[in-house]
């Protein structure tokens, strides 16, 4: 899903969260929007799952992530039904 961009899967346009469009957009609206398609397209296709945070480069500071062209994306969730939670990281370098 993360990595699936919207009209790339027949019969189910909406479905993807299409990282790859984000690449280049500045970070400032790159972060919440890719938040928020996260967010929206788990409720929407995988309901069992619950996401417990989300977290994008974890620099210390503000410069570091100013002069950076590399992204890091951290999804912690839980499946309740299994008692099961995790997380998955992807890098920027990942997605192509």
């Amino acid at each position: 899903m993360l990595l699936t961009s919207p009209g790339e899967r027949v019969m189910n346009p909406d479905f993807g969260v299409g990282l790859r469009r984000f690449l280049f957009e500045p970070r400032e609206s790159m972060i919440p929007n890719i938040r928020q398609r996260i967010i929206s397209q788990a409720s929407k296709y995988l309901p069992f799952l619950e996401i417990i945070k989300i977290v994008f480069d974890q620099r210390n500071t503000q410069n570091e992530l100013q002069d950076s062209n590399m992204l890091s994306i951290v999804i912690e969730y839980q499946v309740p039904s299994l008692n099961f939670e995790t997380s998955i990281t992807l890098q920027s370098k990942e997605i192509k």
